[in-house]
């Protein structure tokens, strides 16, 4: 398998004709100021909670969830939120949103003194919770696709949502391994 790249309107390729690679274009994202991308946020998602396949989670960034499928659905309905990638349980990637521009992700955050992480980050979710280790699979996605950003972005940092939003949020939660994606991207 071919690496990943990042080309230069900050969109994911691999270089073969069948990259498997989708791109489906959410609209909550904006203009990012004039700054470096210099920090990855690892997050967690899954719709239903706890449920995993499904095509919630691209509903919710495509703001095309529907409220009758899922008690929860209602309750989330009308958030505009994005990732710039999301990586499914199978090692499958999507990616919503350029890098060059601001997906909304990270929410009331703050990193070393920096407010407003998405200013600055890329987001990439991986299908899963809490309460569940990720996949092998998943991690060799999520190492490839760091180790692209890395090759186009000054990135300096890799954190969780929980390191930028403590209190707030949990993920990527205690099943992440950090090890061994610090062990393998060596920034």
């Amino acid at each position: 398998m071919k690496a990943l790249e990042i080309d230069q309107a900050g969109w994911i390729v691999r270089e073969d004709d069948d990259d498997g690679i989708q791109h489906i274009l959410s609209p909550n994202f904006d203009a990012r100021p004039e700054c470096a991308i210099d920090m990855i946020v690892i997050h967690n998602i899954s719709l239903p909670p706890f449920e995993y396949g499904g095509t919630g989670v691209i509903e919710l960034f495509t703001n095309q969830l529907n409220p009758d499928e899922h008690p929860y659905y209602a309750e989330i309905q009308a958030l505009k939120v994005s990732s710039h990638f999301f990586i499914r349980r199978d090692g499958s990637l999507m990616q919503f949103v350029s890098c060059l521009a601001r997906a909304w992700h990270a929410g009331a955050s703050t990193w070393q003194n920096r407010e407003r992480c998405n200013d600055f980050s890329v987001g990439i979710e991986l299908e899963g919770s809490d309460i569940t280790p990720f996949e092998a699979e998943q991690y060799a996605t999520l190492v490839q696709l760091i180790q692209a950003l890395i090759a186009r972005y000054p990135i300096q940092h890799v954190v969780g949502h929980a390191d930028i939003a403590p209190g707030r949020k949990t993920d990527p939660g205690p099943y992440f391994d950090w090890d061994k994606v610090n062990t393998l991207i060596k920034i």
